[in-house]
């Protein structure tokens, strides 16, 4: 019966000190945390600082800053009007880059509707105002060679004027 009890006794005392050994710092298994001053995501910083969280980084900033407005320089400071205008007036080219934090848009050949030579364009949005002031595009024909001015002006005048309407029809709404 004694037997039984410091048997008893003895296995409860060897998994208190298992389950104790498995945490903490110096323990057995990793992980652990301890009250001597580490926080969870300073653990995780030091274990682990290679890997970025989508959404929380180790500074506090989350996925949703890139919506909010900051002054540093990283919001998108193109005119949608323009944006969409530009995309929709030279449809009929294939668009091979953009980037919306620059404002450029750089396609491909292609030929317009009822025309005879093929066309690339490279677009350059500078300023958030709609504004003639804010859009650049230059064209190529497929030796290379630049338009002349006055169909760059034409294609100018297209996306400027599609993205008036743009600007019109959201104003209904």
């Amino acid at each position: 019966m004694i037997f039984s009890r410091v048997f008893r006794f003895a296995t409860v005392v060897a998994l208190i000190a298992a389950v104790a050994a498995c945490g903490g710092r110096g323990g057995i298994l990793p992980g652990g945390f301890s009250s001597e001053g580490i926080t969870e995501t300073e653990y995780r910083q030091q274990r682990f600082p290679n890997s970025g969280n989508p959404i929380e980084n180790g500074d506090g900033s989350s996925i949703f800053d890139l919506f909010r407005q900051r002054d540093d320089g990283s919001k998108v400071g193109v005119n949608r009007y323009l944006w969409n205008a530009s995309l929709d007036v030279l449809d009929f080219l294939p668009v091979q880059s953009v980037d919306p934090y620059t404002g450029v848009i750089v396609t491909g050949y292609g030929v317009p509707p009822g025309g005879g030579s093929a066309y690339r364009a490279t677009v350059y949005i500078r300023d958030p105002a709609l504004e003639a002031r804010s859009l650049n595009v230059a064209l190529q024909t497929q030796g290379g060679r630049p338009v002349s001015a006055s169909t760059q002006r034409a294609v100018e005048d297209a996306i400027l004027t599609r993205a008036r309407q743009m600007r019109v029809g959201d104003a209904r709404f």
